[in-house]
């Protein structure tokens, strides 16, 4: 599985039509919807799929045809972020209509080519499974911890500030087992 970090972007025509395709992590979905429907005010359709993991781990998608045909639009954007493995991520396409009638396959067609064309132009991330994990150090390590752990790429999601300090870290297995080799021994790692 794989997801995205930053918003990318893609035009796609097909017989004047105009297909702009908006690649999102899932957590900016709903700011995009808004500032679109505001960049983009004489558009006709704003059709849109997503798919994220919830917190039992498991997928949740959803998808929207926007007053396309039913099945025409959403379902084939979909479809395409699910076979490209995405997730936690969603594509919102905004269509110029070109006065000519697609059709149902030529729409089909169509969309699902605006989200090829953006997700082939987008960084995809392999999507590992994060574990919490509390790390105990003294003031004086801090900042050659941190800087570990900025050099391992791992989330500080929480910092206590105590007699020690407690990083909050959010890693996986990888991560986990680089860092056990890299820390000195006085910090203590809490699972």
């Amino acid at each position: 599985m794989y997801f995205i970090k930053e918003e990318f972007s893609q035009t796609y025509e097909e017989k004047k039509s105009k297909f702009i395709a908006y690649l999102t992590p899932y957590s900016l979905f709903d700011s995009l919807m808004k500032r679109l429907r505001k960049e983009h005010p004489k558009a006709r359709h704003f059709v849109y799929a997503y798919r994220y993991l919830n917190e039992f781990e498991q997928i949740v998608e959803n998808s929207s045809d926007d007053g396309e045909p039913k099945g025409t639009s959403g379902k084939p954007a979909l479809n395409v972020l699910a076979g490209n493995e995405l997730i936690n991520s969603a594509v919102i396409i905004v269509r110029y209509f070109g006065g000519t009638k697609l059709g149902t396959g030529g729409l089909v067609r169509a969309y699902s080519d605006a989200v090829n064309l953006v997700i082939n132009s987008a960084e995809l991330l392999k999507y590992e499974k994060l574990q919490t994990v509390i790390i105990e150090v003294d003031y004086s390590t801090l900042s050659k911890v941190e800087y570990l752990i900025n050099s391992l790429n791992i989330i500080v999601s929480n910092k206590e500030f105590t007699s020690k300090v407690k990083l909050h870290l959010q890693i996986s297995d990888e991560q986990l087992n680089n860092l056990k080799t890299e820390l000195p021994r006085e910090v203590e790692i809490k699972l």
